[in-house]
């Protein structure tokens, strides 16, 4: 920590803009929205809390914030806090005030060059009336484009608040105790240096006062000795016989300066009696302000103190609190792709099970499907030594009927046919090797089958 660290230093190098603050109902409604938070079933939640139960008091956080957020943003605007000066504004709301400030300055300085422009005949002539007129309206419209953007950039931002997570309104919140330290501090230097002004006062009418009880004695003084003087005038008037002479009109003039002058110094004298009460007055005024002021700074030096403090420790304390919501979710997604796991394992085994036990069934009953096919083979055996049969008495006719009419013996041709495809026995041919179909006899010499 630096030598020169002070939560309580109070600089007035850097001013902003004071805004005036009607506090009015405005602190009250804060108050009331403040006192709202009282749950008596809270240590019962924690006691039962679940996951799930976590995502309902996360939910019901991100819903008190986002209450509290319009709350405050409409508070800043009641009070006359700048608004954009107090919220985290993204940047597509900061460009509608920034576009809307860059054509308000535009507007201003075409303005100026306008009426710059000298004043006479053949300038006016040339337009520059029209032109100072013309730059005048397009500063208004700019001007009230400014006021707009406000209003655009706050609906703006009011609605991207709507759907906004806990982080990002904790920030918000965040940003907003931050720029609260930076108007508490400015308010501080704004009150500092309404105390000087108040002690210089306070010197000032202190002065005025103890010129006034001078003057005033300065004043009475005066008028003893005019009083003296018409007292003297007047028994110098109660001497003179003669009431019509030169003597006494010169001497009831005399009485009358005498009067006018003391009705004057009596003026004087009661003006500068008021003159010394009102400075004492406001002396005491003036110190009695000063003791308020000093009180209220002193106040907000600690609620300064305290909230930029709080703030900083504060940040810490929201990201472990976004830490650990997102740990909550990434436990809740392991907890999911666990399950699933389970699930997925669950279904291949009985995948694989399901195989193993179809492939012994398979085996089964093709073990069992063997003698079936043997059976059906014996017939298809039986039928092919049948058909044969046939065809060799057929084929006896043949032979007896090609002896008979053309003086051929077929015999010896055909019994050498039938003992190479009955395997030389004679009989049923073999089961394992049917007989081809009959061909060209062995030696190939006739042509006509080959």
């Amino acid at each position: 920590m630096s030598d020169d660290f002070d939560l309580l230093e109070t600089e007035s190098n850097s001013k902003q803009d004071k805004v005036e603050v009607n506090w009015g109902k405005a602190v009250d409604q804060m108050k009331s929205k403040l006192a709202q938070e009282d749950d008596p079933e809270m240590r019962q939640k924690i006691l039962n809390a679940t996951l799930d139960d976590v995502v309902g008091m996360a939910e019901k956080d991100r819903a008190s914030l986002l209450d509290a957020i319009k709350d405050l943003t409409d508070y800043q605007e009641e009070v006359g806090i700048i608004f954009e000066k107090f919220s985290t504004l993204n940047e597509a709301e900061q460009k509608v005030i920034d576009r809307a400030q860059s054509k308000l300055e535009r507007a201003k300085l075409a303005l100026e060059d306008a009426e710059k422009v000298k004043d006479n005949w053949w300038n006016n002539l040339w337009g520059r009336k029209s032109r100072i007129k013309k730059r005048e309206t397009e500063l208004k419209e700019a001007q009230k484009e400014r006021e707009d953007a406000d209003i655009k950039a706050k609906q703006m931002f009011q609605q991207r608040i709507e759907t906004a997570d806990i982080q990002t309104l904790l920030s918000e919140l965040s940003y907003k105790s931050q720029a609260a330290v930076s108007r508490l501090k400015n308010r501080e230097v704004e009150i500092r240096e309404v105390e000087d002004k108040l002690q210089d006062a306070i010197v000032e009418a202190s002065k005025n006062h103890t010129k006034a009880l001078q003057k005033k004695k300065e004043t009475e003084d005066k008028l003893e000795e005019q009083y003296a003087l018409l007292k003297q005038a007047r028994q110098e008037l109660e001497e003179i016989a003669d009431k019509q002479s030169t003597e006494y009109s010169e001497a009831i003039g005399k009485i009358t300066q005498l009067e006018q002058k003391v009705e004057e110094l009596e003026g004087l004298k009661n003006a500068y009696t008021t003159l010394a009460a009102s400075k004492d007055s406001f002396v005491h005024k003036h110190n009695l302000t000063i003791k308020v002021l000093t009180s209220l700074r002193s106040n907000l030096q600690t609620h300064r103190a305290k909230l930029k403090s709080d703030t900083d420790e504060r940040l810490k304390y929201y990201d472990g609190y976004v830490v650990a919501l997102k740990a909550r979710t990434d436990q809740e997604f392991a907890a999911i792709l666990e399950h699933l796991g389970v699930k997925t394992d669950e279904h291949i085994g009985q995948t694989l099970a399901a195989m193993h036990s179809a492939s012994a069934k398979a085996r089964q009953e093709m073990m069992d499907n063997i003698p079936v096919h043997e059976k059906v083979m014996q017939g298809v055996y039986s039928s092919y030594a049948e058909s044969l049969q046939e065809i060799r008495e057929k084929d006896a006719l043949i032979q007896k009927d090609f002896a008979n009419r053309y003086g051929i013996d077929m015999k010896e041709i055909f019994e050498e046919y039938y003992a190479s495809s009955t395997g030389g026995d004679g009989g049923t041919p073999k089961k394992d090797e049917p007989s081809e179909t009959p061909g060209t006899p062995e030696g190939g010499e006739d042509d006509l089958l080959s």
